[in-house]
């Protein structure tokens, strides 16, 4: 089981470096999402992930408060309506609308935790 959630985390790490560069992904749940597999398969991995300097206390902060910072809300935001920008431009109606709905939803609850 071990090596399960193991490989689970080197998922949930590819995919949250991906978001790290593409607007419209997001990166700190899947890093989350990492830090649980690992701590369950290898703490070396999971101590990795808290002490990176810039994914670090982002984590953390979920984890010990369920808790976004402003910055972090304002960039999630931002990127979901450039996606959505994106989408209207792009692919047009009906996507359009779907963007719309994830960035009203996804962006509502986001706004709404702690800082």
């Amino acid at each position: 089981m071990r090596t399960i959630y193991r490989i689970l985390g080197y998922i949930a790490v590819a995919l949250g470096a991906i978001g790290a560069f593409l607007p419209i992904m997001p990166t700190v749940p899947f890093l989350l999402l990492a830090v649980y597999f690992f701590a369950r398969s290898s703490p070396e991995l999971e101590q990795k992930i808290l002490d990176h300097p810039h994914w670090g206390p982002q984590v953390l902060d979920w984890r010990e408060r369920r808790a976004i910072s402003r910055r972090a809300k304002t960039m999630a935001i931002g990127a979901m309506a450039t996606g959505a920008v994106v989408t209207y431009f792009t692919l047009g109606h009906p996507w359009y609308w779907v963007s719309l709905a994830i960035l009203v939803i996804a962006g509502s609850w986001i706004a709404t935790r702690n800082e």
